[in-house]
């Protein structure tokens, strides 16, 4: 099944994103199938070229190779525009005015899991509430989600189930600033490239319940998932960006590509034992049944 890495050029590449890569690389090329690199760089504001041409060069150094040609977000605004057209055709495109502060004073005591879940507050707006309020400020626009229960299997995590207007809600589209957001892209790109299977990390469960309905919506098909186990620190915090010590530009002055390679092959029980290993060597062993949907600590 073809797959695809899809890093944001935000920051320097971390020890989590090499895990990401590592593992969607594995899961596809053990299928004998291509592997295609997406730079999301939608936001204009935090993407940056020379994050980018960095992530091609650490992807080079760590033997990561992908097929065809980089896809650029930032080039396919046409693309999303054509796509965001139609479902406001379907009457599905609505402006919300909310500040996060709204959506966050109306969430339930039992929604602790720092999930925003919006309400649907600007959902029944008046034609005159709406150009009232486009006085006042822009809005993001969201699509509406059926109250209908989604369900998929994922490799790793099993079955996955959620009503889609009760925990996932209407999911904003497109930013005031006007820039198409992740849900968005993602399931169009996904979809125009060929990508079967999505590896990634689990904290995006939800969102492939997101990706299905826009894709079912606009007549496009969807993925394969196998979301991954996290990368998380002794205090049980997913590896970031800003977790400096761990980032390329430090892990290479400290060890190989085939060091850092076995060390995640070894923690995600590819491999019983901890030795440096080329992904190739590490390919040639790989079974999708040995990872664990349990996360894994790393220390700094």
């Amino acid at each position: 099944m073809t797959g695809r890495f899809a890093p944001s050029p935000t920051g320097r590449m971390h020890l989590g994103n090499v895990y990401a890569a590592l593992l969607s690389w594995l899961f596809a090329k053990s299928q004998g199938s291509a592997w295609l690199l997406r730079i999301e760089d939608l936001d204009p504001e935090r993407s940056s070229e020379h994050y980018a041409d960095q992530i091609l060069r650490d992807l080079e150094w760590l033997g990561l190779t992908w097929d065809g040609e980089v896809l650029y977000q930032s080039r396919r605004k046409a693309i999303y525009e054509y796509y965001y057209d139609r479902l406001t055709r379907l009457e599905l495109v609505y402006p919300c005015f909310c500040t996060r502060a709204d959506i966050m004073a109306t969430q339930a005591p039992h929604q602790t899991d720092n999930r925003i879940v919006y309400a649907g507050t600007c959902r029944t707006l008046t034609p005159a509430d709406v150009a009232s309020m486009m006085t006042r400020r822009k809005p993001a626009w969201r699509m509406i989600m059926p109250d209908r229960q989604s369900t998929y299997t994922d490799l790793i995590y099993g079955e996955q189930r959620a009503n889609l207007r009760q925990q996932c809600g209407d999911i904003i589209i497109r930013r005031a600033d006007g820039a198409f957001a992740y849900q968005l892209a993602v399931t169009i790109d996904d979809a125009l490239s060929g990508i079967q299977q999505v590896v990634r990390g689990r904290d995006l469960l939800l969102s492939a319940h997101q990706q299905m309905a826009i894709a079912t919506t606009l007549g496009l098909p969807t993925q394969h998932y196998a979301h991954l186990p996290l990368l998380i620190n002794e205090h049980g915090q997913r590896l970031s960006k800003r977790d400096e010590s761990l980032h390329l530009g430090v892990l290479k002055e400290h060890y190989t590509p085939q060091q850092i390679i076995g060390m995640i092959a070894y923690k995600s029980h590819i491999t019983p034992y901890m030795t440096p290993m080329t992904a190739q060597e590490v390919l040639n062993i790989f079974d999708y049944r040995n990872l664990e949907p349990k996360d894994i600590v790393i220390s700094a």
